[in-house]
């Protein structure tokens, strides 16, 4: 990855998968003792950013449609990766607010959902006691929309979402964004 995004300008590196961009911001760590990665690797890890965390450093405001999604009842799920590793949480929530969400808070919303990359394959009974959870906490909140911004767990919430039974669509909060921009 390192020397595939080489470049002489360091443009960033926006990575829309929270658990992908932590691991890719441990690069300069996790190569530290290299003599030949070491700076290579730490110059590529200051350049990854979350597609949230990239628009708030930057100050970018997006032209939102004003309306859109009136009487959507939306819940944003961290991702761990995204909360805990990176310690992004509030740029997510910014953002679904600017483009008009009411946000509905579900106790535990930044419990592991028991995705976590493959751990919904090497742990399928702790992952699905989580998703559980995840479920009976949708039951109870009765979202229309469910977000979060890492891909592993936007697919445990669509199983979530149809044990509890709730008629809810799950996004990526990018996905969310992009519905409610201005065209």
């Amino acid at each position: 990855n390192i020397a595939k995004m080489e470049v002489s300008v360091p443009l960033p590196i926006i990575v829309n998968s929270a658990g992908c961009a932590a691991a890719m911001k441990e690069y300069g760590d996790l190569l530290r003792d290299d003599l030949d990665w070491s700076h290579r690797a730490h110059q590529f890890a200051k350049r990854v950013a979350d597609p949230s965390e990239y628009l708030a450093r930057m100050g970018i405001e997006l032209p939102f449609e004003r309306g859109a999604g009136d009487n959507e009842r939306v819940t944003y799920q961290d991702p761990c990766h995204l909360a805990h590793a990176q310690r992004i949480r509030e740029q997510p929530r910014s953002l679904m607010r600017a483009a008009g969400c009411e946000i509905i808070e579900t106790p535990g919303g930044d419990m592991c959902c028991g995705a976590a990359g493959i751990y919904s394959l090497v742990q399928p009974e702790m992952s699905r006691q989580l998703r559980g959870k995840k479920a009976d906490q949708f039951h109870a909140a009765q979202p229309t929309i469910v977000v979060t911004a890492n891909p592993g767990c936007q697919m445990q919430y669509e199983s979530a979402v149809r044990q509890a039974g709730v008629k809810a669509r799950v996004l990526h909060v990018m996905e969310l964004l992009d519905e409610r921009l201005k065209r």
